[in-house]
């Protein structure tokens, strides 16, 4: 049985997850008050701002319960607003407030060098490759 160091999907987690708590300590040493889960789904709103609840469940990778913790903790913080949805009452639309617009302001060059430190020592061509060989790994199993 093969060790789990050498399992590329053990590798990929672990990167992922070590990225994840860096990132968060880096935010946090800032006094920003948002988790990288919370700036994930700002960030979607933001390029997709009619997006469903649904699909930006989908775009951060989220089940629905956890997607509606999140919005949930986002409007609290006063980063999102809730407004009727006009043609569906059962429904509502999702609008970045103005404190959202400046928590995304204010975390913006703090992301650029989280993956700036993430990716030291690490050529575009090896980025490249990497994104390439992930993109044909996810579409291998969604079949």
């Amino acid at each position: 049985m093969e060790n789990l160091n050498n399992v590329i999907f053990y590798n990929i987690e672990q990167a992922i997850k070590t990225y994840r708590m860096y990132a968060q300590k880096e935010i946090k040493s800032h006094d920003l008050k948002i988790t990288i889960d919370q700036w994930l789904v700002l960030k979607s709103l933001k390029e997709n701002p009619n997006a469903t609840q649904q699909e930006l469940a989908e775009t951060v990778f989220k089940d629905t319960a956890s997607i509606t913790r999140i919005i949930d903790l986002l409007v609290k913080s006063e980063f999102v607003e809730r407004e009727i949805n006009l043609n569906d009452r059962r429904k509502s639309n999702l609008k970045i407030s103005s404190n959202g617009e400046k928590i995304l302001a204010k975390t913006h060059s703090i992301v650029l060098q989280n993956r700036e430190k993430a990716l030291e020592g690490i050529t575009e061509n090896d980025i490249k490759i990497l994104n390439e060989t992930l993109k044909k790994i996810t579409k291998n199993c969604k079949h």
